[in-house]
């Protein structure tokens, strides 16, 4: 009992938090979206920031919309049922496809084509094709086709690197 109290807290706070980035900060967050509470969501650009429906951000991931100098404000997009691992940096300007799962400490600075698994710095293709549900989690695993998440990186080619969002320079 005291198990499903915690996850109805947990749940409660998720949407009171989705609720509190889309009206006061103005951010494009979807539904069902669980985004951890160390997370960082960029506040310089906030409406610069777009989650798909039914994505996981877990702890420590940042997720940028600007770059520090600040002359570089573009929109970064997170797709549908997505997994958005532990301390992973997604730089301004990027699109990460749907279904699409980004490996803990990975730094993604290219575009993400639909059905991707990344990992690395920078992040690099390491799967297609992949399938996930909620939140990314993988379903060939979740219903027990395979037996652990490192076998979907079976048999897979070298990484192929991204392609990176279009920074135009500007001067004062």
């Amino acid at each position: 009992m005291l198990i499903a109290i915690r996850k109805r807290l947990y749940l409660a706070f998720a949407a009171i938090r989705r609720q509190y980035l889309r009206s006061v900060w103005g951010m494009d967050i979807g539904k069902g979206v669980l985004i951890s509470g160390k997370a960082f969501l960029d506040y310089t650009h906030p409406k610069g920031i777009h989650i798909g429906d039914h994505t996981i951000i877990t702890p420590g991931a940042r997720i940028f919309a600007h770059d520090f100098v600040g002359a570089h404000h573009d929109d970064t997009r997170i797709g549908k049922c997505c997994f958005i691992g532990a301390n992973v940096v997604v730089t301004a300007g990027v699109t990460i496809g749907d279904h699409c799962v980004i490996a803990a400490g990975s730094i993604v600075n290219g575009h993400v084509p639909d059905r991707s698994m990344v990992a690395g710095n920078p992040a690099r293709i390491v799967k297609t094709g992949i399938n996930t549900g909620h939140h990314g989690r993988m379903v060939a695993w979740a219903e027990g086709r395979i037996d652990e998440p490192a076998q979907t990186l079976h048999g897979t080619t070298a990484p192929k690197p991204l392609n990176g969002p279009q920074h135009t320079q500007t001067s004062d």
